[in-house]
């Protein structure tokens, strides 16, 4: 069953040296992220190089979270496409395979008008019983899907429940609870507003930083949502430097060299990602060891 509220992790796809799905590794992270207070994981997202996946890893890596959890957290597996049918082809196997729901990210590249953003949510929704988390991003995918539209999917379609909102734009989020109020859970897609997002409604965050600071992140959202501002606000900033250097470059590349710098499985970012900047890591690692995450 998906709750959808508190820490998710945006997961990295970790490869082998040879730039095969490191399969032991993705049960060695679920296993680190359970441990660590983790409320959810997201497989196969943006930061999990969905966009290099074949269609047959993705479903493998989907798969293998789902059977790796067991039940223990929610599990929404990332679905999205900017082709419809591929994206119904990926949520209906997330469904077979016992996702607890599916985020899908708004079509990149072919810049749908609102109409056709209404029409993908809602015909990849009445496809599947699982619940859809829409996914707004409009640095990645060069459109923003307007307040409005999430409305009417919300209010026409019973199985689309969220949304992960990165807009960067606390008016536009304040627009979809505005108009939307209990009918949306709102997640933030980006850790630095994550705590601002959740005062003004917000559940949580999928969250990029929490692939190495599990226990911080899920202590922060958890701390907000018992009303402990206080901790929540110091969790908050003890880790917002962490926040903003893992996009010193594009997502994933800081995040999979900070995971190696620490000794957990990521490897190299596929092409045309590549890893990090070797200028780029002493900052890296400045941060971290700021944020107490070196030893």
């Amino acid at each position: 069953m998906l709750k959808l509220q508190g820490s998710y992790v945006a997961m990295v796809t970790p490869f082998t040296k040879d730039g095969e799905i490191d399969r032991e590794g993705i049960k060695s992270l679920v296993e680190f992220h359970i441990a660590n207070g983790t409320d959810g994981l997201v497989p196969c997202g943006c930061t999990g190089e969905a966009a290099t996946l074949s269609h047959d890893e993705q479903e493998g890596v989907i798969e293998l979270v789902v059977e790796t959890v067991a039940g223990r957290i929610s599990v929404l597996a990332g679905t999205g496409s900017n082709n419809t049918k591929e994206a119904i082809r990926l949520t209906k196997f997330a469904d077979k395979v016992g996702a607890d729901g599916a985020m899908l990210i708004t079509p990149y590249y072919n810049k749908p008008t609102s109409e056709g953003l209404y029409r993908h949510y809602s015909t990849v929704a009445e496809g599947v019983d699982i619940p859809i988390v829409m996914y707004n991003v409009p640095s990645r995918t060069g459109i923003s899907m307007a307040p409005e539209v999430v409305a009417k999917l919300v209010e026409d379609v019973d199985n689309i429940v969220g949304i992960k909102e990165a807009s960067g734009s606390l008016s536009q989020i304040s627009q979809i609870l505005n108009i939307c109020g209990d009918k949306i859970i709102l997640m933030s897609g980006d850790d630095s507003l994550t705590l601002p997002i959740m005062a003004v409604g917000g559940k949580g965050v999928v969250s990029v930083a929490a692939n190495i600071a599990p226990r911080d992140v899920a202590d922060m959202t958890a701390a907000y949502l018992k009303g402990d501002l206080e901790k929540a606000r110091q969790l908050h900033h003890k880790l917002f430097s962490l926040f903003k250097v893992l996009f010193i470059e594009t997502n994933p590349m800081p995040v999979k060299a900070a995971m190696n710098i620490m000794g957990l499985p990521a490897g190299e970012p596929r092409l045309p990602l590549t890893p990090l900047l070797e200028s780029n890591i002493p900052k890296l690692k400045k941060v971290m060891e700021g944020c107490g995450l070196l030893k």
